[in-house]
C-alpha cells in the first residue's frame, strides 16, 4: 500500500506541475493532493497545520486563476465581451491548437470579444493585450505554487523515505 501512495502522490504531484499550464487540470489543487497521499504513508507523521495551510494557498490560487485574467482584461479597458472572450478563446485555442492555442486563445478570443462588442481595434488590441498578460500572470502563480509543492513533496520524502 506504502508504493501505491507514493507512487500515486508522485504522479499527483506531477500532474499539478502541467495543470499549471492546461485549463482543464486544477495544477495546485492537483500537487496537493500529492502532498495529502503522501501524508498518508505509513513513515510520514501527519501535519494537519501545513496541510491545512498548503490547502488554502492552493485553493486561493485556484480561485484567482479565474479573475487574474478577467483583471488583466478590465484593466487593459476590456468589456465583459473582452473577457468572455479570453475564456471562450483559451478553451477553443486548447482544443484546435494545442499548446498554442493555450496562449494565442486567450489573445484573439478577447480581441474577437472586442470586435464584436465595440468595432475599435485599438481597444480590441490593447484589451487581448491585458487577457495575456492576466493569463500569464496566472499561470506564473500556478506554477510557482505546483514547484514549491514539488518542493515540499521532494523534502519529505528525503526526510522520511530515503
Amino acid at each position: 500500500m506504502d508504493i501505491f501512495l507514493f507512487a500515486l502522490s508522485s504522479a499527483l504531484i506531477l500532474l499539478g506541475i502541467i495543470g499549471s499550464f492546461l485549463p482543464v487540470l486544477p495544477g495546485p489543487l492537483t500537487s496537493w493532493l500529492g502532498l495529502l497521499l503522501i501524508h498518508q504513508h505509513s513513515a510520514v507523521p501527519s501535519n494537519s497545520s501545513f496541510l491545512w495551510i498548503t490547502f488554502g494557498v492552493a485553493l486561493t490560487v485556484f480561485l484567482l486563476d479565474y479573475i487574474i485574467p478577467a483583471l488583466g482584461t478590465k484593466k487593459f479597458g476590456g468589456s465583459k465581451s473582452g473577457v468572455y472572450g479570453a475564456s471562450i478563446g483559451l478553451v477553443v485555442g486548447l482544443l484546435f491548437l494545442g499548446p498554442l492555442g493555450i496562449i494565442a486563445g486567450p489573445f484573439l478570443g478577447a480581441y474577437t470579444g472586442e470586435l464584436l462588442h465595440d468595432n475599435n481595434q485599438k481597444k480590441a488590441l490593447k484589451a487581448s493585450l491585458g487577457a495575456l498578460v492576466g493569463f500569464l500572470g496566472g499561470v506564473f502563480l500556478k506554477f510557482s505554487v505546483a514547484l514549491i509543492y514539488l518542493y515540499f513533496f521532494s523534502a519529505i520524502i528525503w526526510k522520511n523515505l530515503l
